[in-house]
């Protein structure tokens, strides 16, 4: 892997470049690039504003230019809150789409996987401002997505959005605010309205147990707050649970034990307070539900009937997907081999829908 710098790319006014790997043979593993793209002086619909704003993506496969000299192959891939892009170099994603053959084919596609605001490498709390961060939406997310691969990547057009969780919300952002960018949309694991009930429930849990930790010290703590890190990494691995596969993995009392014992200090010690406060946060005011209508592209939504986060009996999604002109929306049914929230990324439960979902988009 290498990092691009923006001479690298060409000259653009005002701007700069700068919840594994994959299993693949070294033969047949498509080369993966990183790079990182600044945005100056970057507006934040907060109203703030961030000199230097970057943005860190990874690429898989070459871009394909039509007869204009546009880019006509270019697929990105957007992770859900707390992930980055590289969760899809995972083996249950990469080593079905992105094998030879495969849906996502790198020889066929240019498959740009970016870090969101406020995510791995990209521009985030933990890197020097801690709580004095400009407060990121999801709108602000998506902008900054916009800006790497309109004035970035020079990409006018995708060939197919794909987005988990929050990179789902993205996608139905992305349709209303973009309307025709993408050619298709395929968003996992997501409603598109406001954030309430339940789901609005235990986000606030987490950030309340974050912020009332008092070595949290507004903000500026010098450890991580290791009692209101705890309790949330807790809160999100019951959110991301599902019944028949925990219990198929752990099917005592002290093989749940001791999953616990030995998972949650890892995943608590990889945790940063603020990075995580404002990943959860960007949530507060997402709801597009008032302008479905302005998606008229293909769209294949799909959620899962394990899913906590997203409980199909509240019936939201078919209230939602009648008014998606091109949509078509199917539910995943739950098996002890089904991951609740986290079935998104275990391509082979949906592999089949992606590629009818290319097909008639083509």
């Amino acid at each position: 892997m290498h990092r691009l710098i923006r001479a690298a790319l060409g000259a653009c006014a005002g701007l700069t470049l700068t919840f594994g790997a994959l299993a693949a043979q070294a033969t047949e593993a498509p080369a993966v690039t990183e790079a990182d793209f600044t945005v100056h002086n970057f507006h934040f619909r907060s109203g703030e504003t961030l000199p230097d704003m970057k943005i860190h993506y990874r690429t898989l496969g070459t871009p394909h230019r039509d007869a204009r000299g546009q880019i006509d192959n270019a697929v990105m891939i957007l992770h859900g809150t707390g992930g980055t892009g590289a969760q899809f170099l995972r083996p249950q994603f990469a080593d079905i789409l992105f094998a030879p053959g495969g849906e996502l084919d790198p020889a066929k596609y240019f498959i740009i996987l970016p870090d969101g605001i406020g995510h791995g490498g990209s521009s985030k709390p933990s890197d020097g401002l801690h709580a004095r961060f400009p407060h990121y939406d999801y709108d602000d997310m998506v902008a900054a997505q916009h800006a790497l691969l309109v004035d970035g990547l020079h990409i006018n057009s995708l060939r197919l959005i794909f987005g988990t969780s929050m990179g789902c919300m993205h996608a139905f952002v992305w349709g209303e605010t973009y309307p025709g960018f993408a050619r298709a949309l395929m968003p996992m694991a997501c409603e598109p309205t406001q954030i309430a009930g339940r789901n609005r429930l235990w986000r606030n849990m987490i950030m309340e147990a974050i912020t009332t930790d008092p070595t949290y010290a507004g903000g500026d703590y010098t450890a991580q707050p290791a009692a209101g890190l705890r309790a949330a990494q807790s809160i999100l691995m019951i959110a991301g649970a599902a019944p028949m596969n925990a219990q198929a993995q752990w099917p005592t009392r002290d093989a749940a034990d001791k999953y616990l014992d030995e998972s949650l200090p890892k995943a608590v010690a990889a945790l940063d307070a603020n990075d995580l406060l404002y990943q959860v946060a960007a949530s507060r005011n997402y709801d597009p539900s008032a302008r479905l209508e302005l998606i008229t592209v293909p769209v294949m939504w799909i959620n899962s009937s394990d899913d906590f986060i997203n409980p199909p009996e509240l019936g939201l999604s078919e209230q939602f997907a009648p008014r998606l002109k091109n949509g078509r929306y199917r539910l995943i049914a739950a098996t002890a081999d089904t991951h609740g929230h986290g079935t998104h990324t275990w391509a082979k439960f949906w592999k089949d829908d992606l590629r009818a979902l290319l097909e008639r988009s083509e």
